[in-house]
């Protein structure tokens, strides 16, 4: 079983590159991928506990009523510290789990995709899945003591380099969101309610909608 490790800005100064959409619209959109993403991991088979870093306590309060487990994010400027943090976290309080990292920004992830692509795996087993274009990554996993994760630009080459196994995965579990085309890939896939309700409410000129 596993522990999911899921890193989340504050929605407030996430996703700049959502461009054509204003300060309040990439806010709330940053939010709703996060619920969607942290929703998905809570319903998955193989994940026993969801973990969520932040240094948004409002939001944190929303994640915990959820189901997710909340911490202070201690390293905000470092996603790979970050994850080494929470997974320490992870290990005081589950230290049966073996931790498994997702970016926030998987809005149209389904608890099947990732039981599936866990379901690959020998628990511990050091793996990681591409995001779509290959080069990104939008999941890593490994046993506590080879937890390394490698998060930043190339990162799936980087993931490759440790050793770690690229697994096959949907493309749901792959397509992070990063600017209006992805949202559109996403919302084309079928993504969850907080992000389906959030883009249906955008402006005329903002992504399209189903």
């Amino acid at each position: 079983m596993y522990v999911a490790l899921v890193p989340v800005k504050p929605p407030a100064v996430g996703k700049s590159r959502l461009v054509g959409l204003d300060a309040e619209e990439r806010r709330t959109l940053a939010a709703a991928f996060a619920v969607d993403t942290v929703s998905a991991c809570l319903d998955a088979e193989l994940v026993a506990h969801v973990l969520v870093a932040t240094d948004d306590a409002a939001f944190a309060s929303e994640l915990d009523a959820l189901g997710a487990h909340t911490i202070p994010d201690g390293v905000a400027q470092d996603l790979n510290g970050t994850l080494l943090q929470s997974a320490a976290e992870a290990r005081r309080r589950w230290p049966d789990l073996v931790p498994v990292a997702l970016t926030a920004d998987l809005p149209a992830l389904r608890p099947a995709d990732l039981d599936a692509a866990l379901a690959q795996l020998e628990p511990g087993e050091p793996a990681y899945v591409a995001d779509s274009e290959g080069v990104g990554t939008t999941t890593y996993t490994a046993a506590h003591d080879a937890f390394r994760p490698q998060f930043g630009v190339g990162s799936a080459a980087a993931h490759a380099a440790t050793g770690a196994r690229a697994l096959e995965a949907a493309e749901r579990l792959r397509r992070d969101v990063d600017d209006l085309h992805d949202l559109d890939v996403a919302l084309a896939l079928g993504v969850g309610p907080r992000t389906a309700a959030r883009a249906a409410s955008l402006r005329g000129d903002g992504p399209r909608v189903g």
